[in-house]
């Protein structure tokens, strides 16, 4: 049940980064609910590994390089979800900036663990 809420927090957190910002397009809610699942997967799967191989730039860039990182899933997410567009690279650097912000509200909204027993 945790998972679900999850994804739908996250569904909704895209769609207002999609609604604020004009280099961001989606077709309809399915594809913003499966680009939320596959940035989710992304996240879990590719920005680790990533993360690693990346490690001495963003400790030279003092973590700013973590930025361009999510920005790199929300492009992947682009290319493997049809019906989810992002118009160019900064667009995704805006779009994961303001989705870490819309993401921190949407995520007072979960369950916490204590909660769940």
């Amino acid at each position: 049940m945790r998972l679900i809420i999850s994804w739908i927090l996250n569904s909704i957190a895209l769609w207002v980064v999609a609604y604020f910002l004009p280099g961001f397009h989606y077709r309809d809610w399915v594809a913003i609910a499966i680009a939320a699942a596959v940035l989710g997967l992304l996240n879990a799967i590719v920005r680790p590994i990533l993360y690693v191989l990346t490690l001495p730039i963003t400790i030279l860039t003092l973590g700013l390089f973590l930025i361009v990182l999510n920005a790199l899933m929300l492009k992947l997410t682009a290319a493997l979800v049809p019906g989810f567009e992002i118009d160019g690279w900064w667009w995704a650097i805006f779009g994961a900036v303001f989705l870490s912000a819309v993401s921190m509200v949407t995520n007072q909204f979960k369950p916490s663990e204590e909660e769940k027993r």
